[in-house]
Formats: C-alpha cells, structure tokens, sequence
C-alpha cells in the first residue's frame, strides 16, 4: 500500500507493452493489492521456527522496517532502534501526507510489528559497539535516514526567517504548525523542494520555487513538477538568491554559457518574502560509528561490501546511509538484500541470489495476439481541494480496473496459462497439462 503510492515506478519504462500503447500499471496494481490487504486484514506469515540469533536493526525508516520484516520472516529475533517518537522515518517526516496518508503508513508498520519484531522509540545509539554489546546482539544493520538539512551560503540579516525543508516537513506532523507568512520562497529543485512548495499551498501561503537552472535540469520528477504547476505552483527558472532579508530576497538572474552551464548575469531583482525553505539536498548523522575500526566513510556516506557489511564485521547497512539514489524504493530494496546478506552471514555462508531468467525482449513476442487496451489512469483529486486540503492527490484502482490493468500484462518470458499457444498451434504440438502445471512441447509434432 506504501509502494503504490510513493515509488516512482521505473520499473514501467522497462514494460514490453509500452511499445504497443502503454506500459502496464505496474504501481497502479500493485497499490490495489495493499489496500486490499489492509482493508481485509490479509495477516503476513510468521517465521515457522526461531535462529537463536538476535540481530538490531538502527533506523525505523523504509530500509530499516523493510530489514527487519525480512529478517523476523527468517526467524531472528529483531530489535528496532528508532530515534523518534514513531515509526516511518522519512515516510512519515518527508513524504507529505497527500501523497501517503498516515493511516495507511500506521497499518503498514504495525504488520512488521505484529510479525514479533521488537521496537524501542525514542532511543537514539549513540555507539553502536557499545549497544551491540549491552543487548547482545550478533549482527547489526544501520538504516539511519537523511534527516539533516544542508544549508547555503546565503548572507541574511538578524530577521530573516530560513528554514530547511525537512524541518518543516518534520513539524508538519506536530499538532503546532509552523508559522510560514503568506509569500514562501522554496529554494531547490528536488522532489523535497515540490513537496514543501505544494505543502506551503495548502496552509494558505502563495509559493514560489527558485532553482538555477532550467526545467529539464531539475531533478524532480516530471509528473511531481506537473502536479505542482497544476496546483498553482510559480517556478523561477535560472534564478540564485544572494541575499536574504526580514521580508525580501534579492535573486540574481542567471544564463547557460556555451556548454549548458548556469552562469550569473550581474543582473538583480529583488522579491518580497516572508520566508525561505531551504531544499537543498540533505546528510545523515554518522556520529553512532565513531571509534568503529575498520569502517570507510567518503562524503558523508559509509562504503559497505557487495554483501552490504561495512568494514566491521558482523555490521551492515543500506538506504541512506550508502552510496545509492535515496528514494523509499532503493531504501525498501536495501533491507531485503541485507536482511539476505546478514541470515546468510550469521549461518557461516554466503548468501548465493537466485538465477536470474533471461529478459525476454520486445522482439522476442508476438504482440499481434494482444488488442490495444489503453492503461488505466488513476483519478486525482480536483484542484481545488488540492490546494486547500491535504486529502490524498491520487486515488486508486477498484477491482474490475485492477483486474483489467493487470490483463494487459504480457508476462514476457513467463506463461500464465493464456492458452495462446495451445489454441494456434495447427500441428497439436502444444499439451495441456492442467491448471497450474503449464505446457509440455511434442517436438516430433512440431514443424515450428
């Protein structure tokens, strides 16, 4: 239900059937599964037998609940770490809840509970040798999220009111909101910079994203920036602030040199403001490995092993915290892979990944079995409502919608029975083995 919601669904660009009309809703689906599950209670299986091992997972975030659901299903028992007073990390302090309701993230996390994972919020580590020790633990992952903001140089007067972009996303889910004024500047042009600008929107204020260079350069999504702009959202292309006063900012104008770099102009406007958001990209605090030998950290992120350990033995670690995109996606994938990593680790092995089937390509299918059948598109909220509410933007499939968007999957390099074969095959060839059991191929029969 997190998922088909918050990811960002590469995986669709991938989709054979894009090339016929469009990819599969692979999102859409899959976000209609979760809530199914959530809405009929669908409980998740519990290990069948217990390890013996204890394993502590730091960091209650997408990485660290993900580690911990996959390890307790392998039969450790998990202990969670979490600095702040619920579960979620970045999906509840950096994800507006337009984009993920808190109902939906509460019931997620208390699925990973109820599997028997232990949690202790509001207990920051400050050493993590030292806590592995006291708790006895045989294998450690650290999953500590990016919550500090980085700030600019910005020459600002005494009243100036800056602001980082994760603290005011993190206030937003406090019962006192923060105080913005009517004219907020976002400075930055990621996915955080369109979240807090859109934010801004819905608490009254009149927004404005000022970015450096232009729109195709900005690393927001495209469809985020879409939503945005729909919603009212103003951008400043090739723009820099310089200076930063009690209820203005001055911006200076920029221009793409030769090679398609910014360069400032000389030339300055001054803008009215009663506060700038700061969304320029953010750091993770690393102070709990001081004093680990062995460890390798390089611009504030620690190198781990193809098998996600650190340099110390017996500790691992993923999502932020690693050279990686840092999205809840690559976050979730961290801790399935080193949850695998760490089972295998702690059994004295080497965890071996399971074969990999060969993709099949576009021209490997014969797309003229399939109709056209156009992807089924999600409603959305009207505008209105988006700019005033914080009720969910993007609503979901129902069942006959899933079903259909499902359908139009070709399960490239996979059967699922569609009998395709079975019913042009002019030399009866192709047996039927019954429901579940696929094809067997007579190849003297076949002139193929």
């Amino acid at each position: 239900a997190i998922m088909g919601r918050v990811c960002y669904h590469s995986c669709e660009g991938a989709c054979n059937r894009g090339q016929i009309d469009a990819p599969v809703g692979i999102n859409s689906v899959e976000r209609f599964l979760g809530d199914e599950a959530l809405k009929l209670g669908w409980k998740l299986t519990a290990p069948s037998s217990e390890s013996g091992k204890k394993v502590l997972v730091v960091g209650a975030g997408p990485s660290g609940m993900s580690a911990a659901y996959h390890l307790r299903r392998l039969g450790h028992s998990v202990t969670v770490f979490e600095a702040g007073p619920m579960l979620g990390g970045m999906m509840r302090f950096g994800i507006p809840k337009y984009r993920l309701p808190r109902d939906v993230l509460e019931a997620e996390m208390q699925r990973v509970v109820d599997l028997g994972v232990k949690v202790n919020l509001n207990t920051k580590v400050d050493n993590i040798l030292n806590t592995m020790q006291d708790g006895k633990f045989d294998a450690a992952f650290l999953a500590v999220g990016a919550h500090i903001g980085k700030r600019a140089r910005i020459p600002a007067g005494d009243a100036a009111k800056i602001v980082d972009a994760i603290s005011l996303l993190r206030s937003m889910e406090g019962e006192e909101k923060p105080m913005l004024g009517r004219r907020v500047v976002v400075y930055g042009g990621g996915n955080t910079a369109i979240d807090v600008a859109r934010t801004a929107k819905r608490m009254g204020a009149e927004p404005l994203i000022v970015y450096r260079r232009t729109r195709d350069k900005m690393p927001a999504h495209d469809f985020e920036m879409e939503e945005a702009i729909q919603e009212g959202i103003m951008v400043k292309w090739l723009s820099t602030i310089t200076q930063a006063e009690e209820s203005s900012l001055t911006i200076e104008k920029m221009a793409l040199d030769d090679k398609g770099f910014p360069q400032p102009t000389g030339e300055f406007e001054t803008i009215e403001a009663d506060s700038l958001v700061l969304a320029l990209g953010q750091d993770v605090d690393l102070g709990l490995l001081d004093g680990v030998p062995g460890l390798e950290v390089t611009d504030g992120v620690v190198k781990v092993a193809p098998n996600m350990m650190t340099g110390h033995p017996g500790i691992f670690a993923g999502g932020d915290m690693v050279p990686a995109e840092r999205n809840v996606t690559v976050g979730i994938g961290h801790g399935k892979q080193a949850a695998r990593h760490i089972d295998a680790w702690l059994r004295g092995e080497e965890h071996v990944p399971a074969p990999q089937h060969e993709v099949a390509n576009f021209e490997k299918l014969n797309p003229w079995y399939y109709a056209d059948a156009p992807k089924t598109v999600r409603p959305m909220l009207d505008i209105i409502r988006r700019q005033s509410t914080f009720d969910e933007v993007q609503g979901g499939l129902d069942e006959s919608t899933a079903l259909f968007e499902a359908r139009r999957c070709l399960s490239c390099g996979n059967c699922f029975e569609c009998d395709n074969c079975y019913g042009v095959c002019p030399d009866n060839a192709v047996i039927k083995l019954g429901p579940g059991k696929r094809f067997e191929f007579n190849y003297d029969y076949c002139k193929g």
